[in-house]
């Protein structure tokens, strides 16, 4: 934008009427107000039904396990992680920018004080032997003024767009708590696991060694071929490697924990093994258009979308003159000792009129690469829908399936309890040996650690699912709020934040 007429009083109508005809030619070229962008309104959750989840996760969701085990880690988590921290950070950064806005959209005033000693040329304009001094000092003191009458609407544009980058801000965080809530909750609820398997690892292991045992006196007596021992010793093998494995899980789960909560492995706070919750599983009714609210990561992309498109007014704006008018009072003298006699006053107004008339096509560039951030926005946007949905989709349909395998496994569990009843009954009539009773014993054993391993995955899948339908996040949309206040609500850090642009 270059300047086009300093406009002072007693500026003629002739003027006037040049800078009116000159902004007159100027807006022919200005391009029209965009439309606000056509964007889903409902995630497609088209052939998934509402199941047996009464309502919406609560803010903190994880209560209703009713573990304080967990509940203390995830107060520890939300209280000193790194990633919240990097989060907030976000959220600051965006607001002070609001501020920065807002600062530089109303007026200015400036104070200004300066003395300056200076010596004349003696071959200047003025030799000093006709003024009679060769050094004189210079004492100015002032208040300048200056406004931006914002006609076009660019700087409130640019406050707004602010906002709304705060309010994506606020969103990410919320994304970011709940990726850290589900990411703890999935860990501990792992390492539960692994304590329940270990134990019945454990009791596997002693019914192989008495396998061993009894293999081996067979053989001596010479009842059985060695293939018998060397068999029963590679499944006591197995079996021990396998209780290794699953306690190598529980300390790597516990170390994971300690660095999702943000302390050293030894100040993680002692966990006792306890049985695992039930898993809730289902959709709740009217997911499809509710989940739009609440997703963090829909409502961030969605505040993306409303900054870039006034980043587009801010663009379009540009085209239009600036007009702005600055004042100056103060005092000025050469002589010191009198700078603050009435004589030594000045002042200044001065209107001012800039008028992009040639830029060689900057301005229409500037335009077009807003309006390509604005359709990226909007592509972002469709795409984490689309993202959300299937996410949703995958894990309701992971939550059911295993629910059936869950059912499956426990008739599988019973039929085998039946059966090890059975060889115990005969083994104490001498029908059978115990060896049989041993063989039951171990085939329960091995359905019990599947049964507890699909468990873990009906728990880790409705952590996922959680997840996928926000937490307890609710975000209020860009249209249930208004545009006049620079403020930015503060994010709730569990999750359940609310984010106004009032």
């Amino acid at each position: 934008m270059i300047p086009h007429r300093l406009i002072r009083h007693g500026v003629g109508r002739h003027a006037w009427l040049a800078c009116a005809i000159a902004v007159a030619m100027a807006g022919c070229s200005i391009p029209a107000k965009l439309n606000h962008p056509a964007i889903r309104d409902d995630v497609p959750l088209a052939g998934l039904e509402a199941g047996p989840r009464a309502g919406w996760p609560e803010a903190e969701w994880w209560r209703q396990y009713n573990d304080p085990q967990l509940d203390r880690l995830m107060a520890m988590a939300m209280k000193d992680s790194p990633d919240l921290e990097q989060a907030r950070s976000r959220v600051n950064s965006a607001e002070q920018s609001v501020r920065v806005a807002t600062a530089q959209s109303g007026l200015s005033v400036n104070g200004s004080a300066q003395v300056e000693r200076q010596r004349l040329s003696e071959n200047g304009l003025i030799p000093p032997k006709f003024l009679g001094f060769t050094w004189y000092n210079q004492g100015d003191i002032g208040v300048q003024a200056q406004y931006d009458f914002d006609w076009w609407g660019k700087k409130r544009a640019t406050i707004e767009s602010a906002i709304d980058q705060g309010h994506a801000a606020e969103a990410q965080q919320s994304a970011a708590a709940l990726a850290l809530q589900s990411t703890v909750a999935d860990t501990y609820f792992g390492w539960l696991a692994d304590e329940a398997r270990a134990g019945i690892a454990k009791e596997a292991v002693k019914t192989q060694e008495q396998l061993v045992h009894i293999a081996t006196l067979r053989v001596h007596q010479g009842i059985d071929r060695p293939d018998t021992l060397q068999s029963a010793q590679a499944q006591l093998a197995a079996t021990r490697q396998m209780l290794v494995a699953i306690e190598s899980s529980a300390r790597i789960r516990q170390a994971a924990l300690a660095s999702l909560v943000g302390v050293a492995p030894a100040e993680l706070p002692s966990l006792q093994p306890r049985a695992l919750p039930d898993a809730n599983g289902g959709l709740p009714d009217h997911a499809g258009v509710d989940l739009i609210a609440r997703r963090p990561d829909i409502a961030a992309s969605r505040w993306q979308v409303e900054a870039a498109l006034r980043q587009t007014d801010v663009a379009r704006a540009e085209f239009y003159p600036d007009i702005s008018i600055s004042a100056m009072a103060g005092l000025s003298s050469i002589d010191l000792d009198k700078m603050f006699n009435a004589g030594n006053r000045v002042f200044a107004l001065t209107p001012a009129l800039h008028l992009p008339i040639f830029t060689g096509g900057l301005l229409e560039a500037n335009y077009g690469v807003s309006k390509a951030q604005l359709d990226a926005a909007v592509a972002q946007y469709n795409s984490t829908v689309l993202s959300a949905a299937r996410d949703v989709a995958t894990q309701s349909l992971t939550a059911q399936q295993l629910e059936g395998r869950r059912k499956e496994q426990a008739r599988e569990v019973s039929a085998n309890q039946a059966l090890l009843a059975n060889a115990q009954s005969r083994a104490r009539r001498g029908v059978s040996d115990v060896r049989e009773t041993l063989a039951a014993q171990a085939q329960l054993l091995q359905q019990k650690d599947d049964d507890v391993n699909l468990h873990a995955q009906a728990l880790s899948t409705d952590v996922s699912l959680i997840k996928a339908l926000g937490g307890g996040y609710r975000a209020v949309t860009p249209e249930q709020t208004a545009s006049t206040d620079t403020s930015l609500s503060p994010s709730n850090s569990s999750g359940d934040a609310t984010h106004e642009r009032h």
